[in-house]
């Protein structure tokens, strides 16, 4: 499966009940009662303003050398914009190319489980489908190619997408109640805010829940979370609260990604009725997904899959 997909259609109007969840059940999807284009208007309605933070600690990456600070953290770019030649790298302070994946800390390090460090791939609004490319060295950002062709979203997301370092959706391993295998990504996470980050951004961000999307047969997790710097992030801390402000942001980024390559003849679907996750739920797939990468850079995982698992530097992050 892809990271993000291209394009989209008119949303499907459908009700739902929105009964409140345990941490073990997954959530009812909100009311879907409007039409596509007011529905999805009232995900964007969610507002934030700009700050980067860094975390306090550093990451885990084995074998790297001293850490880093995250702050100072920078990238560059090679080759041509809009081509196939076009990376985007990233930088310690001292100049050397590091791992976005492998050497950024997912955890903020802190006394705060539910907030985790996000790499922006796609900024909200736009249409090139960028990712981490996972089998090159480093595993710089670049512009994802279908069939020979750059890809493009059939309209802009409307949301900030990108990936939470060290973690990993094992191809593998199945799982139990969902029957499908991890797509051999990083996992996947949606950023709600109004403000547009800039691809390569590091952005600390609050976890609130999750839908377990299935792309051509893989489990594709969609984490859903809230930038802490956000003026809703001293109100919203978890899906519940953010439905009771916004209604219908989790059932608009639901039905985006079930539509969105429908223009290419694919329709994606969605474990349990399509009913996101809990909070708590969710930082358990996080933390399981962060011991399968775990696993996956000590070698425990037998199959060739063909990812680039080098280690630069690990990063370090500070208030």
């Amino acid at each position: 499966s892809s990271r993000a997909g291209s394009g989209g259609s008119d949303l499907a109007a459908v009700a739902h009940p929105r009964p409140r969840h345990s941490a073990l059940a997954p959530r009812a999807p909100a009311a879907m009662g409007r039409s596509a284009t007011a529905l999805l208007l009232a995900a964007l309605a969610v507002t934030t303003s700009a700050g980067r933070l860094t975390a306090d600690r550093a990451g885990d990456s084995a074998g790297s050398e001293a850490p880093i600070s995250a702050a100072a953290v920078t990238t560059e770019t090679e080759g041509i914009e809009g081509t196939p030649s076009f990376r985007r790298f990233f930088l310690s302070p001292s100049g050397e190319r590091i791992s976005p994946w492998h050497d950024i800390p997912l955890d903020t390090g802190d006394e705060t489980p539910f907030e985790k460090w996000m790499v922006v791939e796609i900024p909200k609004m736009t249409k090139a489908k960028f990712e981490i490319h996972t089998k090159e060295p480093l595993n710089p950002m670049a512009q994802d190619i279908k069939k020979g062709e750059l890809r493009e979203y059939h309209g802009p997301i409307y949301w900030n997408y990108g990936f939470l370092p060290q973690t990993w959706e094992d191809p593998t391993v199945e799982h139990p109640l969902i029957r499908a295998f991890g797509d051999n990504d990083p996992l996947d996470i949606v950023e709600i805010g109004s403000r547009q980050h800039s691809q390569g951004e590091i952005r600390r961000v609050r976890i609130l829940g999750a839908l377990a999307m299935i792309d051509d047969g893989e489990l594709d997790w969609k984490v859903i979370a809230l930038d802490v710097s956000d003026p809703l992030a001293t109100t919203v801390h978890n899906l519940d609260e953010l439905e009771m402000a916004h209604p219908y942001a989790v059932s608009g980024i639901r039905e985006w990604f079930r539509w969105y390559k429908s223009p290419d003849d694919q329709l994606n679907h969605f474990a349990f009725d399509g009913h996101s996750v809990s909070q708590q739920t969710t930082l358990e797939v996080v933390e399981e997904t962060h011991a399968a990468w775990r696993r996956l850079r000590n070698g425990e995982v037998k199959r060739e899959l063909d990812l680039w698992l080098g280690v630069a530097q690990e990063v370090h992050a500070e208030v």
